[in-house]
């Protein structure tokens, strides 16, 4: 099914993101990208450049916010499923020539003292990562405390690793980095997922 013509402004914002940070798209390379004329971007986004990267930022949110449960679902075994997530971020990366994983934390690095409503956007797709992984764990079967900790852990090394990776061009931060959380969880079982995942993970 074909794209909206928002899901297109949006999705190609995202990826400018990605790779360029806020300040350095601008509504030209927006245009360039989407392949929609700069009208099309004020009609849809009467807010201009704020406007479509909140809403893409929103709209990547909810799609990166899956991707942990993604990897951890065919594991029963929490440490082998933690290693699993940094070894297939490690793939990932590589394999895009070290670009920026993610558009979510490159904008709220940049953004957080700059552009109120882009660090409140970025701290709400944040918090629904939080929120969503630690209800997706508890699904599993882990008490909720240890479900938060495991969430932040998680999200945290990987965007620190990340930084690191694409700095020093090198997958070696996100391979150290699960090879360091992995085994400190081994052995702790995770019971079959539910069928329905857990909502908010945004």
């Amino acid at each position: 099914m074909a794209r909206s013509t928002r899901e297109s402004i949006l999705t190609a914002a995202a990826e400018l993101m990605r790779h360029k940070g806020y300040a350095a798209v601008g509504m030209k390379d927006i245009v360039a990208a989407s392949g929609f004329p700069i009208g099309s971007l004020y009609h849809h986004f009467p807010g201009g450049k704020v406007q479509i990267a909140r809403e893409a930022l929103l709209n990547a949110g909810i799609a990166y916010g899956l991707l942990i449960p993604t990897l951890v679902d065919p594991h029963d075994d929490l440490g082998e499923a933690i290693e699993a997530v940094f070894v297939q971020a490690a793939e990932d990366m590589a394999s895009t020539g070290f670009a920026n994983m993610c558009p979510v934390a490159s904008v709220a690095a940049e953004t957080a003292d700059t552009v109120a409503e882009l660090r409140d956007t970025s701290a709400a797709v944040f918090n629904g990562w939080l929120d969503g992984g630690t209800a997706y764990f508890v699904a599993r079967g882990l008490a909720e405390p240890i479900a938060r900790d495991i969430t932040v852990s998680l999200i945290a090394a990987l965007e620190g690793a990340f930084v690191l990776a694409r700095t020093l061009r090198s997958a070696e931060p996100l391979l150290a980095a699960g090879r360091a959380l992995g085994p400190q969880h081994r052995g702790v079982a995770l019971v079959e997922r539910a069928q329905a995942r857990p909502l908010g993970l945004a």
